[in-house]
């Protein structure tokens, strides 16, 4: 299907058109055309362009509305206050348009971005032999949106988890592995999550306590290290059961989150050791980076520390050991010349806001990035308790995130047992959907907030019905589903023949901005912006249900048009919320 143009941009270009020939000097000019409660649209881009060729803005205004030709779009147009121009679109406009998007089925005519590229984009970054906590929530549920929307746009899109598999603890663990050779083997064929994070946990802990209370142990283990970075190719056999044991750990959580990690896409640190030492050979010879006390380092200008002096990024070690900014850069080397990428994103923590900005500005000085392959932090703030403090146990340990997706969910079940006998749910459907509700929930509180910023975790709140929660959205979709199983014979239609009530023409002119919505959000990587449109979307549904009768509409054709409507709402908040990683059960 083709894509279809929103009514915003019809009246955007008619208005530009009027404006260059009111004004020939102008160039292409933007009447800065927005929503507004005087009309269905206004203009307000006449008094800056007034002002630049010294004009009344209100005689300009004037001469552009005599330009524009009322009719098939514009039904109504006038100049207001200063020079705005007020613009109401015509009934059948607003139909005719909706129709065409209802008649595509899988985009709802929305575009695709007009210049897609290929973006890598490295979110989900677990640590292997470790647990997932709430601190890796907010870049596996980012991520996984950011990749939707951009794959829906028509971008080539790379996903990479770079989880945390190599380092010096490995030394350790390896040899106690080595050492207790049974440790991680399985009771029965089939294993689960938490058998594999058991293993791993309990493993750790012996290992840790061995490694700090016997020192020839102690000695083993960093001997360990050693044959690790050598690539002994016994010590690698060792390691990579850590990594297999975790890999079963790690896609049990991603499964309950609903997600697809796929294993080609985890590339964790070990995956660039091969590059290490002709990344930092490429720095050196290239006068980037510099020899500093043994130590290869690049240094900034505008980077210091609290004493003044300058704070460089380490790129070797003095030891000749490598750090964190060594991988980082060998990764933007494959991502930029290997997967060819020219975007990308890294959804990270804002606290590591320095280390990115360090590490792009190298990537920049060595020419891997630049003007045509831009690197961008899609940074994100941290997860509170109700009390406004980060958010820990009781103990003050971090929280597991298999316990928190586990109360969410029996959370959720509940509010959906509430409710199910008027619905007529089965078991099976009740435990179904409280999936899909407590998930749907704890994604839709991290999404619903601009992600830099720091955000409460109040379950009661999020599997609440009312207010901004995906329950609501939720809600609203079964809410459609049913009416269209009740209308019987009637069929949704649309009739653009119609009149339309205020609440019917709101709805509509929302509907017809989701394309344009998701080219927006998926460009600035925003999915925040994604879930307000949709908020919007079934509020002003609510407002439709109040005010407009479906069922027991006046006439048969006013019933299929309203019918058209509704059903044209559930499939947007569909696809949206499908576009942010939540599903809409068809009964709730």
């Amino acid at each position: 299907m083709a894509s279809v143009t929103s009514l915003s941009d019809s009246v955007q270009q008619q208005l530009a058109t009027a404006l260059s020939a009111a004004l020939p000097d102008a160039g292409s000019a933007d009447p800065l055309l927005r929503r507004s409660d005087r009309a269905d649209f206004q203009a307000n881009g006449i008094l800056a362009l007034a002002k630049k060729a010294k004009a009344n803005p209100r005689e300009l205004a004037t001469q552009v509305v005599e330009q524009v030709r009322s009719g098939d779009v514009i039904k109504d147009i006038e100049v207001s206050g200063p020079g705005f121009l007020n613009i109401t679109i015509a009934d059948r406009a607003i139909t005719e348009n909706l129709a065409a998007r209802y008649a595509d089925s899988d985009r709802l005519g929305v575009p695709f971005a007009a210049h897609p590229g290929t973006t890598v984009i490295d979110y989900a970054q677990p640590n292997v032999a470790k647990e997932m906590h709430v601190g890796h929530l907010r870049s596996a549920v980012i991520g996984d949106a950011v990749v939707q929307l951009l794959e829906f746009t028509g971008e080539s899109v790379v996903r990479r988890h770079h989880i945390g598999d190599w380092g010096t603890q490995f030394g350790m663990l390896i040899q106690f592995l080595d050492e207790h050779p049974h440790e991680l083997d399985h009771k029965s064929a089939e294993v689960s999550g938490e058998e594999a994070m058991s293993n791993l946990d309990r493993l750790y802990k012996a290992a840790r306590k061995l490694f700090d209370s016997d020192e020839e142990f102690k000695t083993r283990a960093r001997r360990r290290v050693v044959d690790l970075q050598a690539g002994d190719p016994h010590t690698l056999a060792v390691w990579q059961k850590f990594v297999d044991e975790s890999k079963i750990y790690f896609f049990s959580v991603f499964e309950k989150l609903d997600m697809e990690i796929r294993d080609p896409d985890i590339v964790g640190e070990s995956g660039y050791n091969d590059m290490l030492a002709e990344t930092c050979r490429l720095l050196e010879e290239s006068g980037v980076a510099v020899r500093s006390e043994g130590a290869l380092c690049v240094f900034f200008d505008d980077i210091k520390g609290p004493d003044g002096n300058p704070v460089p990024l380490i790129v070797q070690k003095s030891d000749g050991g490598y750090g964190y900014a060594a991988t980082d850069l060998s990764a933007i080397r494959d991502r930029v010349f290997n997967l060819k990428a020219n975007s990308l994103l890294y959804v990270v923590d804002a606290r590591q806001a320095l280390h990115f900005r360090m590490v792009f500005e190298t990537a920049r000085r060595a020419g891997w990035l630049n003007d045509d392959v831009k690197a961008f932090q899609l940074a994100f703030g941290t997860v509170l308790g109700k009390d406004g403090k980060p958010f820990k146990t009781r103990e003050g340990e971090t929280v597991k995130l298999v316990d928190l997706l586990d109360e969410a969910v029996e959370r959720a079940t509940a509010v959906v047992r509430e409710k199910a006998e008027k619905v007529g749910l089965s078991e099976q459907e009740i435990v179904e959907n409280g999936r899909y509700v407590g998930i749907g929930a704890v994604k839709y509180a991290d999404l619903s907030t601009s992600a830099v910023r720091d955000y409460k975790f109040d379950l009661d709140q999020m599997v609440s019905l009312n207010g901004d929660t995906s329950v609501y959205l939720q809600y609203a979709y079964a809410r459609i589903k049913s009416i269209l199983r009740k209308a019987g014979e009637a069929r949704p239609t649309a009739h653009p023949e119609l009149e339309l009530a205020p609440a019917e023409r709101a709805l509509g002119l929302h509907l017809d901005q989701f394309g344009e919505t998701v080219l927006e959000v998926a460009a600035s990587h925003e999915p925040h912006k994604l879930a307000s449109y949709l908020y919007q979307l079934a509020s002003l549904l609510t407002t439709f249900y109040d005010q407009c009768p479906v069922l027991k509409a006046d006439t048969p054709e006013q019933m299929e048009n309203r019918l058209f409507l509704v059903d044209l709402t559930a499939r947007t908040l569909h696809k949206g919320m499908d576009l942010l990683g939540i599903r809409t059960p068809e009964r709730l």
